[in-house]
């Protein structure tokens, strides 16, 4: 019986992984071995990736609050602790968002939460 070779299901296996690697440089672009290596740690670097972006916003919009606060002579965590006790459920992202468009709104959130 005559030996089997893969044909077109090898050219088409070649074919979706460099299509895959479009865009990498030099030979993780244009070889199929070192373009399967790049693709796998792209996957892992992007998958990990798409969690650090969630923690890095929330960072920026602590930085943001923070920086409000301390324009007002408060600090970010008696601030944020004063809204929880005072039943104010606004999260840090519309926080920032008003720290930045409505100053005066930001003032009346310190004025409540401080007195």
């Amino acid at each position: 019986m005559p030996r089997v070779r893969k044909g077109a299901a090898r050219t088409q296996q070649r074919k979706r992984i460099l299509r895959q690697a479009r865009g990498y440089r030099g030979a993780n672009g244009n070889h199929k071995y070192r373009a399967s290596d790049a693709i796998i740690r792209a996957g892992r670097y992007a998958y990990r990736d798409r969690r650090r972006r969630k923690r890095d916003y929330r960072r920026l919009w602590i930085t943001r609050i923070n920086a409000a606060c301390r324009m007002r002579d408060t600090r970010y965590a008696p601030f944020m602790a004063a809204l929880r006790v005072k039943g104010i459920v606004l999260n840090r992202k519309m926080l920032s968002q008003i720290a930045i468009d409505d100053p005066k709104l930001f003032d009346q959130l310190v004025k409540l939460a401080a007195g």
